[in-house]
């Protein structure tokens, strides 16, 4: 049973490639000899796809710490949410006893107009690291 149906799947790959062997093709484009047609277009679609990926927030990093002596637990946070350019945000989440102050600080070509603590601009540098 295993062979005939080995047989049968044998001779199918052979019929879809006969069909596709005889199908008609399109002329490429200059400068794209050799590709199939649907190629080109893919690489199209990849080109623009990867323009509009560029001011996506994909350089991204997470530094936790304590903030202060009497706490533990690590809870406080600085998060860098960048672009390919460096341009972005990093967030800032200071937890104390009795509460907790957030902040947010523009980042613009890897670097803030306003000053970073050491841990945001570790998140920063994490960031970058994790360049694509």
């Amino acid at each position: 049973m295993a062979v005939a149906l080995s047989i049968l799947a044998l001779l199918l790959a052979a019929a879809a490639l006969v069909v596709a062997l005889r199908s008609g093709t399109t002329r490429p484009a200059p400068g794209e000899e050799g590709l199939p047609a649907d190629a080109a277009g893919l690489r199209r679609e990849v080109a623009a796809l990867r323009a509009e990926a560029a001011g996506a927030l994909r350089h991204l990093a997470v530094v936790r710490y304590d903030a202060f002596d009497e706490m533990g637990g690590r809870l406080s946070w600085s998060l860098a949410l960048l672009d390919d350019a460096g341009d972005g945000v990093v967030l800032t989440s200071i937890r104390g006893r009795n509460e907790a102050r957030t902040y947010a600080k523009s980042v613009a070509a890897w670097s803030s107009d306003q000053e970073l603590s050491p841990e945001e601009n570790e998140a920063v540098a994490h960031a970058r690291m994790a360049r694509m």
